[in-house]
């Protein structure tokens, strides 16, 4: 399996709704020296970010497009894609562009930053309306 496919597939697991509110699920899947810009403008580390997902609300998962990779050494890989999150009914609600830095440590590839930002909604061409 290409490196691409694999990492797309792990950032997919941490998508997951059923697998991002299972701490035993996601631990091994985020560094111990973690970081994340969140798309809030938040700052968390691993325990935070473990604490605030077992609480999250549950919601469908986001749909990951345009995904990347770019090798910056040869156990560090820094992955960008688009996150779309939808409703319960299929509409998109959301878009974000994504930064990851996985490295590769004892056989497997942990996240060890992330950074979300959000994508503000098309303007409308016509303009705000006229007063």
């Amino acid at each position: 399996m290409r490196i691409e496919d694999h990492l797309k597939q792990l950032e997919e697991r941490l998508l997951d709704p059923a697998i991002r509110r299972d701490p035993a699920l996601v631990a091994p899947l985020i560094a111990d020296d973690f970081i994340e810009f969140g798309a809030s403008g938040r700052v968390f580390d691993k325990a935070s970010i473990l604490e605030d997902l077992k609480n999250e609300s549950p919601r469908p998962a986001s749909r990951l497009t345009d995904f990347a990779v770019r090798e910056l050494s040869p156990a560090i890989i820094l992955a960008t894609y688009r996150a779309t999150r939808f409703n319960a009914n299929g509409v998109a609600i959301s878009q974000s562009h994504r930064s990851s830095i996985w490295a590769h440590s004892d056989g497997q590839w942990q996240i060890t930053f992330h950074q979300g930002t959000p994508i503000p909604p098309p303007q409308d061409p016509a303009g705000p309306p006229q007063k």
